[in-house]
C-alpha cells in the first residue's frame, strides 16, 4: 500500500512568454527554489514523507515566486531562495506556517 505525503510541496516554475502582460515566477527562480527543498528533503532523510516539485502556474503571478503545501493548504508568496530553509525548518518540519510569507488573502 503506498502511503500519502506527509507534505506535498508545490513550486511555481511558470515561464511566460517575453513580452507577456503579466509577470511570471520564472522558471529560473523555480527550478531553484525546488532543488533546494529537495536537497534539505533528503539530507534529512524524508524522501518517503516529504515531496517537492515543480508545478505550473498557480495564477497569483504578481505575488510570486509561489509555494503551496499541502495537506494544509498554506500558500506562500514572493518566495526567495532565502526564504526555503525558514520553510522547511518551520513549516515542513515543525509544522508552522511561516505567517509573514502566507498570502493574505489566502490566511484562514
Amino acid at each position: 500500500m503506498i502511503k500519502p505525503y506527509a507534505k506535498h510541496i508545490f513550486i511555481c516554475n511558470n515561464q511566460r512568454a517575453e513580452g507577456a502582460p503579466r509577470i511570471c515566477c520564472g522558471e529560473e527562480t523555480g527550478n531553484e527554489i525546488a532543488a533546494k527543498f529537495k536537497r534539505l528533503i533528503a539530507e534529512k532523510r524524508l524522501k518517503t514523507t516529504v515531496r517537492a516539485q515543480r508545478a505550473s502556474c498557480f495564477d497569483w503571478c504578481e505575488q510570486g515566486p509561489i509555494i503551496s503545501i499541502y495537506p494544509e493548504g498554506t500558500i506562500y508568496g514572493n518566495v526567495s531562495i532565502k526564504d526555503v530553509e525558514l520553510i522547511f525548518n518551520q513549516h515542513i518540519l515543525n509544522h508552522k506556517p511561516v505567517e509573514h510569507l502566507v498570502l493574505n488573502s489566502l490566511k484562514k
